[in-house]
């Protein structure tokens, strides 16, 4: 406890330094010395084009994150650095996503890209892969990594991470050739709230790591949003727990940008027509089915057609990804 204390009292004053000869004076004093792999891990980092390091100093780190209670004192980063200086709205929730959360995460992150918010989240599976993988494909994402920056976590998510290396941005405290850890993931939660202006939980249980990002955004004084869901379902329980805590319920988009006095109205989406949306307003069989999963039969009874076309239909709105099969049945997972 008392070497806590004393290497935090020593943080403490060296947030306060103005030039780096201050920096190096104070590091003199800490109890434990940078080990040289590190230093010269992060050299070599230094020398490829689109990455580097970014000082608490530096012109490039972001105000938002300076705030915080405890901040990193250097961000590795891989690809636009500049989006560290936008808008930006962090999705995160479940791992375990149901059809439902990856869909509302997919939504809502193409309004907030098409708006102008660059979405931030942790690079896990379910609701961050989603959300990410929307605002990837308008280069408008930053991923926080629980791990060296070099390193890819979980695995499955490697050719994600590369691509949002090339359109996005990558950042991490932690250097090139550091593994992940359990006590990682706490640490990466604090840059993920730091640097955004305002979080959204989309599909979270009591205990997850989405509600430490959610509890940084609240303690910070952020703006923190939840997505409600069924009362029966565990992993709707940390998002109802958080809106008892005064969250903000979050319906739709424009929820979260009313927080910046944005009108989604306003907001041109690529690929949505006016033929597209009758098609669909007209489509019996599109509009028998909803967030929860319908049978060949539902859909019959509900539609008013016949078994053939059912089964001929549904096929051809599966492969428009408007719809998918799920145990019981077909649900609707087209945008709203």
């Amino acid at each position: 406890m008392g070497m806590t204390r004393a290497l935090n009292k020593v943080q403490k004053a060296a947030r306060e330094c103005t030039s780096w000869e201050a920096i190096f004076e104070r590091w003199g004093q800490s109890l434990k010395p940078v080990e040289a792999r590190w230093l010269n891990a992060a050299e070599n980092w230094c020398r490829s084009d689109y990455q580097g390091v970014i000082s608490y100093f530096s012109e490039d780190y972001p105000t938002a994150l300076k705030a915080i209670a405890n901040p990193p004192w250097l961000l590795y980063y891989r690809g636009r650095k500049e989006l560290l200086q936008g808008v930006s709205v962090a999705i995160v929730g479940s791992r375990k996503a149901t059809h439902s959360g990856l869909q509302i995460a997919d939504w809502f992150s193409e309004r907030l890209v098409a708006a102008g918010v660059v979405v931030v989240s942790g690079l896990a599976m379910g609701i961050d892969a989603q959300a990410h993988k929307t605002a990837a494909d308008k280069g408008k994402t930053i991923a926080v990594l629980g791990t060296g920056i070099d390193q890819y976590y979980p695995r499955r998510n490697k050719a994600l991470q590369d691509f949002i290396a090339h359109q996005g941005l990558l950042i991490s405290e932690f250097p090139p050739g550091q593994t992940a850890r359990i006590d990682h993931f706490p640490r990466r939660n604090r840059i993920i709230s730091g640097i955004s202006q305002a979080v959204v939980v989309v599909e979270a249980a009591r205990k997850s790591g989405s509600l430490s990002t959610a509890i940084h955004a609240l303690n910070e004084g952020r703006e923190v949003g939840a997505v409600p869901g069924s009362v029966l379902l565990p992993e709707h329980q940390g998002c109802h727990w958080l809106i008892q805590q005064g969250a903000k319920l979050i319906n739709t988009p424009q929820d979260i940008l009313d927080w910046f006095s944005v009108d989604d109205t306003e907001v041109a989406i690529e690929g949505d027509t006016e033929c597209r949306d009758e098609s669909l307003a007209n489509n019996r069989l599109f509009a028998s089915l909803s967030s929860e999963p319908r049978t060949i039969d539902d859909m019959v009874q509900l539609s008013g057609l016949e078994v053939a076309e059912v089964m001929e239909k549904v096929v051809l709105l599966e492969l428009e990804g408007l719809v998918a099969a799920v145990p019981g049945g077909y649900i609707k997972v087209g945008r709203r």
